[in-house]
């Protein structure tokens, strides 16, 4: 089992930049690739970001593309998203997520651990 726990939501004005963080504990001697989501009210959740094991290969949803970047620092078992540039747009409760084995995926389903969210929003 692995917990994650999200941290660094708030509110910024559109343009404005925010940093993410999401800490994994428990069985994290394992290989996981992890992904940030996020679902707007009445929207189905999104995929934002994902980043493998080793933190060579990363992909972004084409919204958060050139805005958003993800890393990862396994030493302190952390995981980023620095977003820039905000958008009223990206107003969103944000999720981190887990799936075992070392591979990125861009859906849901394919993650077996999530954190309870970080409430995310952008005033125009």
């Amino acid at each position: 089992q692995v917990q994650l726990v999200e941290s660094g939501g708030g509110l910024v004005q559109a343009g404005g930049s925010l940093r993410l963080s999401c800490v994994a504990s428990g069985r994290t001697s394992a290989s996981y690739a992890m992904g940030w989501f996020r679902q707007a009210p009445g929207k189905e959740r999104e995929f934002v970001a994902g980043i493998n094991y080793r933190g060579t290969t990363t992909y972004y949803g084409s919204s958060v593309k050139g805005r958003f970047t993800i890393s990862r620092d396994n030493a302190k078992n952390t995981m980023y998203l620095q977003m820039a540039t905000l958008k009223p747009e990206d107003t969103a409760v944000y999720y981190c997520a887990a799936r075992q084995g070392s591979n990125v995926s861009t859906r849901a389903a394919h993650y077996d651990y999530w954190g309870q969210g970080t409430q995310v929003t952008v005033s125009s």
